[in-house]
């Protein structure tokens, strides 16, 4: 049975070559469309964690400001100052946390035997590495034992060893930061760059020697990262610190604080209304597409009148004239969805890359947007597409098969 409905719309497909082609052509254009903006979304969210992932997720950063609101005998406007002591107390106090570093920065002068220039000197302690997931391009980050030892060592930026040096071999050379030597054992890998930032030019050394640069005694910030959820430790940090330094944990100008993860999911959810946006565009445009297809449908109706009355007078029921035409219509559908699923993927490879955030920043390639067509995006596509062509050929196929067989014998 199913075989010979399948052949009856077949045959009427191929009966009317021009006007199928037309609408499969149709369907076709609105799939791809809709597949291609589904992925368009999908790289859009890809290319916002890309630019997170540089720094890590799960961490956390912060820094001394200044209390606005009167906290028992303390007024307003008292400064929050830092120290070590804080970074046992976050180590202690705060649930999940896994690694923590200190932070002491300056900007010192930077020389070697050709060149001076003025950058960030960062004193932290080992662990600052995996907080931050600092990839290394050559040579290794300094360890406990050269932190304990005060050791003169540093690791520069990327761009640091180019200026310095101009392409030359850089590690186990010397620099001199602030007046004091120090000896390169690792250099950075390039990380995203926007406009004049420093990211690449900054230069890290162990926490204790950076005494010899400036006083550590009050640190300019404190990170860690660590396990659970982000609001939680948020919370759970500015009451330890509130209670340490008496200020109201709801002071939010008391210290700042960097909340890696709370910022990416709010361009998460950014994420997500495109590709709702997006989706509903897409189906809007195939949806334009059904109508075409309904239109056809009615149009093959009409002309095939009189054949319907016959099947009728020979037998057929009302089922299957509905199944015959619902069948054509389908049929249409699935190879114009084929078609456009194919042609999607031919967009896809042949766009490649879409320049979003490296025309804004070096080294941010990972960054742009890729058509990124996956298995979920193509269920959706398929889902739609089928929704579609069931509306747009059941009202043909319905008018179809109430048609009275007596009036379709006499339709001219």
């Amino acid at each position: 049975m199913l075989k010979d409905i399948l052949g009856q719309a077949w045959e009427a497909m191929l009966y009317n070559r021009r006007r199928t082609l037309i609408t499969m052509l149709g369907m076709a254009w609105g799939i791809a469309t809709v597949v291609l903006l589904l992925a368009y979304g999908a790289g859009f969210s890809r290319a916002i964690e890309a630019i997170f992932s540089q720094w890590g997720t799960n961490m956390i950063g912060f820094f001394p400001g200044r209390t606005s609101q009167q906290a028992g005998g303390d007024k307003a406007g008292t400064e929050v100052r830092l120290t070590l002591d804080d970074v046992d107390r976050a180590s202690n106090g705060i649930p999940g946390i896994n690694l923590v570093s200190p932070l002491a920065a300056k900007d010192v002068p930077v020389q070697n035997d050709l060149h001076t220039y003025t950058w960030t000197v960062n004193g932290v302690m080992p662990d600052f590495n995996q907080i931050w997931t600092m990839d290394m391009e050559q040579g290794r980050f300094f360890n406990g034992a050269e932190e304990q030892q005060r050791a003169h060592v540093c690791v520069i930026g990327s761009e640091s060893r180019a200026k310095l040096f101009s392409g030359a071999w850089a590690l186990g050379e010397s620099i001199r930061l602030n007046g004091e030597m120090f000896t390169i054992i690792g250099i950075l890998a390039p990380r995203m760059q926007e406009g004049d930032n420093d990211n690449n030019r900054q230069i890290y050394i162990p926490f204790s020697t950076m005494s010899d640069i400036k006083d550590t005694m009050y640190l300019d910030g404190i990170w860690f990262n660590y396990r659970g959820n982000n609001e939680q430790v948020e919370k759970s940090l500015r009451e330890t610190m509130g209670a340490a330094h008496h200020f109201r944990p709801s002071d939010h100008n008391a210290i700042y604080v960097a909340n890696v993860t709370t910022q990416l999911k709010q361009f998460q959810l950014l994420s997500l209304a495109l590709q709702i946006l997006l989706s509903l565009v897409g189906a809007l445009t195939l949806g334009i597409a059904g109508i075409g297809l309904m239109n056809i449908m009615l149009v093959a109706v009409q002309q095939r009148t009189r054949e319907i009355g016959i099947e009728k007078a020979l037998g057929a029921r009302r089922h299957h004239i509905l199944v015959q035409f619902l069948a054509e219509a389908m049929t249409i559908t699935g190879l114009g969805g084929i078609c456009g699923i194919a042609l999607a993927y031919a967009v896809s490879a042949a766009v490649g890359r879409i320049t979003l955030y490296s025309a804004l920043a070096k080294n941010a390639e990972n960054a742009d947007i890729r058509l990124l067509i996956s298995p979920n995006t193509v269920i959706v596509a398929t889902l739609i597409l089928a929704v579609t062509g069931l509306v747009s050929g059941m009202i043909p196929a319905m008018r179809a098969a109430n048609l009275d067989p007596i009036e379709a014998l006499r339709y001219e």
